[in-house]
Order: structure tokens, then sequence, then C-alpha cells
């Protein structure tokens, strides 16, 4: 059948968390990767000035650090913040979450009781949570969990925002949840809040050391070791421009999908595939400062990101704006800090930042000072520390990774991403030989591999 027994198109992490997979069950794996560099979500350049190392996209990794499938290919040299995630509020109060569940509850004052019964129990069973929400779908192994989980998360965040009476609590919801990029009156949005508080307190909010690149490269060691080869600069336009293998693995958008493999596809995948739709996009800033962030709170200097918004309202009304198609004047802002915690990734007394707000889809509106004036709410001073900047539009967004279809880098609207995630293995495997590996597939958006591990466990149970 040829040199390699698979095949996989686009080299982002779950394209290579495939090729990694098939390698360490002994399968030898050509990568083929369109851009020069491989990546994909996780690649880091200079994107300001010399010395200045940014995260193109994906920085702060919580679904990574609790990756099995990144355990078990010794995958993530990880840099933990003392705060996972702060919230500034007007005034200089803040809500935080830092990694001892303890220590939160105690600062949440009034709210602390409701967060660690909510909380405390889904963090203290998080690896066999994170085993079921990023698992393959069956018989749930812990039932008793999952019900503790998925029942207050069935419902919106604005419902579970309702159990709690601080703003700082509130606020710590709206900006938990305000990362699905819907509406935070979108059903399942609470799980999300749930996830991602319980992930913080398990397995923390970490940086990758060095940059997010140092991800890909671990994975893409993982495929070499194995005698697989990774070829850059090369687009794949159709299947047959590959070498013949009994498994093809695509790390592509759903409509990529439909042109690439064409004919090889089955009718009912490709029924399912042309509903596929994209959700909003993102407008990205990088910062390259004289120093760190003025934070005027006490915890905002200390947390690797920070979710700038203000009260649970506001970011509520930033996100209704960005589903209805407006640019919000006071848009959500999703700010990380790596530098702080992280020397290498700019000269001495120096500071990267990264941040993006929420944008329709394809838009090509410039939201640098709408993003610069959150910040400066919050922390007064912060422009006069800004040596250079790098932005990305929706559409620059697209250019540098066509993955991210009008700028989405979520793998699809948020809606259809639940659908998907009740689906069977078929879901991966969309014709004969061939599979989709991407974010478009269950368990959806982020950094953790699992999407590239089920497809390939797939592609290996079809082969037997």
């Amino acid at each position: 059948m040829g040199a390699y027994d698979a095949v996989v198109v686009g080299s982002g992490p779950n394209g290579l968390t495939a090729a990694a997979t098939l390698a360490a069950s002994g399968r030898k794996v050509l990568v083929i990767e369109a851009s020069e560099e491989i990546g994909g979500g996780t690649r880091s350049a200079e994107l300001t000035l010399p010395g200045f190392i940014h995260d193109v996209c994906s920085a702060i990794h919580p679904l990574g650090a609790g990756s099995p499938v990144f355990a078990s290919l010794g995958v993530g040299d990880w840099i933990h913040p003392e705060v996972a995630v702060s919230h500034p509020l007007d005034g200089g109060r803040s809500g935080a979450v830092w990694r001892d569940i303890e220590v939160t509850a105690d600062r949440l004052g009034d709210d602390g009781g409701r967060y660690r019964r909510l909380v405390g129990p889904l963090a203290a069973r998080a690896d066999s949570l994170v085993d079921m929400v990023l698992g393959p779908l069956g018989v749930p192994s812990d039932p008793v969990l999952l019900s503790r989980f998925g029942v207050p998360g069935l419902g919106s965040a604005a419902v579970l925002a309702r159990a709690f009476g601080t703003d700082e609590m509130r606020g710590l919801v709206a900006g938990m949840a305000a990362h699905a990029i819907t509406p935070l009156t979108t059903p399942f949005t609470g799980a999300l809040a749930e996830l991602f508080f319980a992930s913080a307190h398990a397995f923390g909010w970490p940086a990758a050391r060095g940059g997010s690149q140092t991800i890909a490269n671990q994975l893409a060691s993982v495929v070499l070791d194995g005698g697989g080869a990774i070829e850059t600069g090369r687009r794949v336009a159709s299947l047959d421009e590959i070498p013949q293998a009994p498994i093809v693995l695509l790390d592509v958008m759903p409509f990529a999908a439909l042109s690439i493999a064409g004919a090889r596809l089955d009718e009912r995948s490709v029924r399912r595939l042309v509903r596929w739709s994209a959700g909003p996009g993102v407008f990205k800033v990088d910062w390259a400062l004289d120093g760190p962030v003025p934070w005027t709170d006490e915890t905002s200097g200390r947390a690797g990101t920070v979710h700038v918004g203000g009260a649970f309202e506001e970011v509520a009304r930033a996100e209704a704006d960005v589903a209805a198609g407006r640019h919000p004047d006071a848009p959500f802002v999703l700010v990380a800090q790596q530098s702080l915690f992280d020397s290498s990734r700019a000269p001495d007394g120096k500071h990267t930042l990264w941040g993006y707000c929420h944008v329709p889809a394809g838009s090509t509106v410039d939201m640098t000072d709408a993003i610069e004036r959150q910040i400066e709410r919050f922390a007064p001073g912060f422009r006069d520390l800004i040596l250079a900047r790098h932005t990305f539009d929706t559409l620059g967004y697209e250019r540098h990774n066509p993955n991210y279809v009008g700028g989405d880098i979520a793998g699809g609207a948020f809606r259809w991403q639940n659908a998907m995630r009740f689906g069977k293995a078929r879901h991966y495997r969309i014709g004969d030989g061939v599979y989709l590996c991407s974010a478009a597939t269950p368990p959806g958006a982020g950094v953790h591999g699992m999407n590239g591990h089920h497809a390939a466990q797939a592609a290996t149970a079809d082969a037997r």
C-alpha cells in the first residue's frame, strides 16, 4: 500500500496527536502541513519585536494539562501561575480562582460555601470528570459524578450565576462561560463554566514553557521517533496528491474536508458536513510591554489569565452583541500574561501580553482601541507601557490558519458542537479509510488532542 501506514493532513494539535497516537502504536505516519511551520493553533512567534515570544493563537491550557492523551505521550512542560484566573471589577475589586479551592472559597466571602459545594466534588474527581467529558461516548464510568456536573450545567451561565450573590462570583461565572463564544443564555454554558472552575483546581491553567509551540514540537518528536515524517509547505487540495495509505486523517474544517476528500466521502457524512457552520470570530492583539500591566486590583497581577469585561451583565451584553452581528463598544477581552511566569518570553524587565475579543464572523473592524480601553479601565497607565503591538482581524487569522474560518477559533458554532458531542465513532469516519480529526469533531475545541486521539483510535479499530 506504500511507504506509510497512515497520512495526516494538517499539523494542528489534533492532527499531530492523531499522528503521535498512531506512531505510538507502531505505525509509520506521514504528516503534511500547508504552512512552513507545524503547530496550527499552537504556534509561537516574534510577532512584535525581537526577543518577544508571542503565542499566535492558544496561550493557556487547562484542558491540555488535564489531557489523558498528552499525559500518556509525555507532552507538556507546564508553568502554573499562583492565580489561575482573575476577573477585575470597577473600584479595584476582583474575583479570582486560585489553585487551592479553600483559598478561593475563603476569598469569595458569602459565595464561598456555595462555590465549595458546587466545584469541590468536581475538582476532587476531576480525572474521572475529564475522562467522561473528553472521552468516547458510552456508559458513564461515574454516573453520580456526571449527574453532579450535568444537572447544574444543563442550564445557561445566566441560570448558574443566579445561585450566587456577589459581583465577584457572578463575574467569574461570566468569564468562564464566555469562552464558548455564544450568549450567556445558551444552554450548556453553565457546564463549561463548571468544567473550567474544576480544572483550575485539579490541573491549573498553565502556560507552556517557552511558548505553545513546544506542545507541537513534543508531539512531532513522538511521530519522528516512531519512524514517521513531517512535510511542511505543502498544501493538499485532493487526496490524489498524497501517498497511498490505508488510513487518512484530516485535521481540517468540514468544508475543506468536502473539497479534499471528494468522492471518497460517504453520503451520510456529506449530509452532516454540509450542515456545519462557523461561529463568531476573534480580533487579537499581542503587545510588547516595558513592564507588567498595572492592574488596580491585588490579584490580577498574579494571574496567568485575566478576564476583562466587568460585571456579569456587561459580559453578557457584549457576547449578545457579537451573536447579533454587532461589535460591542466594551468587549469581553481574554488576556494572558505568560511572561510574568516565564522569563524566556521577553527580554529582562520587559513583558509580553496576549489578548483577544469576540467579533462577528468575517469582521474587518479594528478593535484595538476598544480592547485597550477595557484594559486601561482596570489598569490605568497600561497604554504608557506599550512598546509595540501586532494585530489579527478575522480574515488575517483565517489567512494564517485556514481552519479559522471567518476568524472562528472554536471549530464551529457552540450550538453545533453540542449536537456533535452526542455522536458516535462515525463522526470521525467520513469515508472508507478517511477520518476527520479537527476541532470540528467531538469533544470540541481546546488544546487537548483528544479529537485526534479518538479519530486515530477509530481508524485503528476499523483497520482491525
